[in-house]
């Protein structure tokens, strides 16, 4: 595991849309919790705040640090579309 610091920088994308949408909705609810919760809001502020920022980016540092991509590929639709044709 090592980080590369160069690709980190370029902000390329390598978190799916179906990711993007689980971030963005459970950020947002841990931001909405974190203004009733008595004690830990500050973490929960944290948290949601990162992971509604990720999702709306669609780029997580930590990813590209693990070189980690859940977006889908050209690829990959084309040959699902190819085997539900037949």
């Amino acid at each position: 595991m090592n980080f590369d610091v160069k690709r980190m920088l370029k902000f390329e994308r390598n978190i799916g849309e179906q990711e993007k949408k689980y971030r963005l909705y459970g950020g947002s609810a841990l931001l909405i919790i974190s203004l009733f919760v008595p004690g830990g809001e500050v973490l929960l502020l944290l948290v949601g705040l990162v992971l509604v920022a990720t999702g709306y980016s669609g780029w997580c540092p930590v990813y590209s640090g693990l070189n980690k991509n859940t977006c889908e590929t050209q690829g990959d639709s084309e040959t699902e579309s190819d085997s539900s044709k037949s």
